[in-house]
C-alpha cells in the first residue's frame, strides 16, 4: 500500500464490533500521528482566520512595507518556514498510520472498495464520509428522470432601481448568515462540537439495529449521507414499509427521529441535509429538493421498495423536504409531519428587527422560500400532522393558539374541504387550536355518520382534492364535520419541540377507506 494513501487518507473514527472484532474500538492515533494531526490543525485554524481576515492582514502588511522588493527575501523565509512544518506534520501523520494495524485494515478496506465501487468493505468502519465511494448516483437514471410538475409559487417581481440595494442586501444575508441561522445544523463549529455524539449514535444505529451508511449522490452532484435500516425480514413487525425520516434544521439522523419507527420495527431510512455531517452542499431549498428527491429514488431504485409501501415523515424544518417530495411523488402510502410550521416567514420575521421586515420578506421570498401550507396543497394523500402543545420554537412563549401548526393545518383543510370549512368554521377551528384537542371529541354515532356521509361522495365523485362535499349542508352539519376532520389530521402532543416522540403517536394516516373512486389530481 502506497505511503501517500497513509498520509492523506481519511480520518478513521471507529472500527465496529462484529467478526473479526467482538467489540467496538475506537480509533485512538499513536502520540507521532496524533502530534503530526495537532499540529495541521492548528495551521488549518489559523489559515481558515487568515482567510475571512485577509483583507485586514493585507492592509497591515502594506502600510508596514512588506510589499516592497526588500522584504520579499523576509516573505520567502517565512512561506518556506511554514511549507516545512506542513511537510514534516505530513510525514509524522503517515508514519502513525502506518505503524496502526486499525489504519491499515481501513486503508485495505478502502481499497478494496473503490476497486469494486462498493461501500460493503468499508461498512465495519466510521471514516471521514468524503472518502467513501458512491452507492447510488440519480444521474445513472438520466433517463428515467421525473420532472416535477409542482412547485411552491417563487413570486417573482420586476426588478427595479428603487428595490436593487433592498435586493442586493437580501441575497447578501441569505448568503452569509442567514442560511446558517435557518439551518444552524450546517454551521461546521456545531458540528464539531456534536461530532461525538454523531460517532456514538450512527454505531448504535448500525451495531444495535443493523443499520448500512450509504452514499447517494444528487442530480447537482452533492453526496448525501444516509443510513438504512432493512426490517422487512421481521414477520410481526411492518417491516415491509419504508419510513423515510427528514430532520429539523439543527437534526442529525444519528441523533434524530429515526429512533420512533425503528422501535415499531419499520424499515426506516434516514438522512442527512446537504451541508449536515457527512453530506455535502449547503441546504439552500434547491439543494434540499434534490437530496429527498436522490434519497427516494434511491428507496425505490435500490433498495427495492415500492413507492406505495413508503410514508414521508418530517420534523419542524424537515417537513418542507418531506411535502417536497409528496408532491413529486403523491402515491405514497402517507404523511407524517411533526411540529411542523406554515410559512417560515412567520418565524423569521418576529426573530429580526421590525425595521429589517422588508429586507427578511425579500430573502425569505426569493432565496429560502419554505411555504408549507403552500407546497401541502400539491399533495393529496392520507397526512398526519402532530402539534406539539408546550412547542417553544415554532410558537410565541410556548402559547398553543401561537403556534404555527395550527395554520398549516387550517389551511390544509381549507384546501381540501372548501365547502366544509366557511368562513365560519375556520374561526370555530382556530378557537378550538387555542386549547388542546383533548378538550374535544365526538360521539361514536357521529363519527360513523361523518364518515358515512365522506365515503358516499368520494364513492360517487371520486376521491380528489378539493373535495367539494358540503356544499349543501347545515351549519351545524359543517361544524361537525368540521370537527370531525380536524381530530382525524391532527394530533396533541403534550411536549416541547425537541422530545422524542413515543411511538404511540406514530400512525399511519387517516384516509377515507374506500376500495373504488381513488383518484389523485
Amino acid at each position: 500500500m502506497s505511503f501517500y494513501n497513509y498520509i492523506f487518507g481519511p480520518k478513521l473514527y471507529m472500527e465496529y464490533k462484529g467478526v473479526p472484532e467482538p467489540q467496538r474500538k475506537i480509533y485512538e492515533p499513536g502520540a507521532v500521528e496524533k502530534f503530526g494531526e495537532q499540529i495541521l490543525s492548528t495551521l488549518s485554524v489559523v489559515w481558515s482566520v487568515s482567510y475571512y481576515t485577509s483583507p485586514l492582514i493585507f492592509t497591515f502588511l502594506y502600510r508596514r512595507g512588506y510589499f516592497v522588493s526588500d522584504s520579499i527575501p523576509t516573505l520567502a523565509k517565512f512561506t518556506t518556514s511554514v511549507g516545512l512544518i506542513v511537510i514534516l506534520s505530513l510525514l509524522m501523520r503517515g508514519v502513525g498510520r502506518r505503524q496502526s494495524k486499525a489504519y491499515t485494515n481501513m486503508v485495505n478496506a478502502l481499497a478494496q472498495a473503490k476497486g469494486n465501487k462498493s461501500s460493503e468493505p468499508l461498512r465495519r468502519f466510521d471514516i471521514d464520509f468524503s472518502a467513501w465511494p458512491i452507492d447510488f448516483d440519480v444521474k445513472a437514471l438520466a433517463g428515467d428522470l421525473k420532472k416535477p410538475t409542482n412547485t411552491v409559487s417563487r413570486r417573482e417581481e420586476k426588478l427595479s432601481i428603487a428595490t436593487l440595494p433592498c435586493e442586493l442586501i437580501a441575497y447578501l444575508a441569505i448568503n452569509t448568515f442567514g442560511l446558517s441561522m435557518i439551518y444552524p445544523g450546517s454551521v461546521k463549529l456545531l458540528q464539531k462540537f456534536m461530532r461525538p455524539m454523531l460517532i456514538a449514535g450512527r454505531a448504535k444505529l448500525i451495531e444495535d439495529d443493523n443499520g448500512i451508511r450509504y452514499k447517494v449522490k444528487t442530480i447537482d452532484s452533492n453526496e448525501i449521507d444516509t443510513l438504512f435500516i432493512d426490517n422487512r425480514n421481521d414477520n410481526v413487525g411492518n417491516g415491509k414499509t419504508l419510513v423515510i425520516c427528514s430532520e429539523g434544521n439543527a437534526g442529525f439522523y444519528e441523533v434524530g427521529i429515526m429512533s420512533t419507527p425503528i422501535a415499531l420495527k419499520y424499515s426506516v431510512l434516514g438522512w442527512n441535509h446537504p451541508g449536515f455531517a457527512g453530506s455535502t452542499g449547503s441546504p439552500h431549498p434547491e439543494q434540499d429538493k434534490n437530496a429527498i428527491d436522490a434519497v427516494v429514488r434511491f428507496a425505490i431504485n435500490q433498495l427495492g421498495f415500492a413507492v406505495e409501501d413508503i410514508i414521508l415523515y418530517g420534523w419542524s424544518i424537515g417537513g418542507f423536504s418531506t411535502l417536497w417530495a409528496a408532491s413529486i411523488y403523491p402515491e405514497v402510502k402517507g404523511v407524517i409531519l411533526d411540529a411542523t410550521f406554515d410559512d417560515v416567514l412567520y418565524l423569521a420575521q418576529p426573530r429580526m428587527p421590525a425595521s429589517l421586515g422588508g429586507i427578511v420578506r425579500v430573502a425569505i421570498r426569493k432565496h429560502c422560500n419554505l411555504n408549507n401550507a403552500e407546497l401541502a396543497m400539491n399533495y393529496n394523500g392520507p397526512l398526519l400532522l402532530i402539534r406539539r402543545t408546550e412547542d417553544e420554537i415554532i410558537a410565541e412563549d410556548n402559547r398553543i393558539d401561537t403556534n404555527r401548526g395550527n395554520y398549516l393545518t387550517m389551511s390544509v383543510l381549507k384546501y381540501r374541504y372548501p365547502n366544509l370549512f366557511t368562513a365560519a368554521q375556520l374561526s370555530t377551528t382556530k378557537g378550538l387550536l387555542s386549547k388542546p384537542l383533548e378538550s374535544f371529541n365526538y360521539t361514536v354515532a357521529e363519527e360513523k355518520l361523518c364518515m358515512s356521509r365522506l365515503i358516499t361522495y368520494a364513492s360517487d365523485e371520486g376521491k380528489s382534492f378539493p373535495m367539494l362535499i358540503g356544499a349543501d349542508y347545515s351549519e351545524e352539519m359543517r361544524n361537525q364535520m368540521a370537527l370531525f376532520l380536524l381530530r382525524k389530521h391532527l394530533r396533541d402532543y403534550n411536549s416541547t419541540h425537541c422530545t422524542q416522540l413515543p411511538g404511540e403517536f406514530f400512525n399511519i394516516p387517516w384516509d377515507i377507506p374506500i376500495e373504488h373512486g381513488f383518484v389523485f389530481t
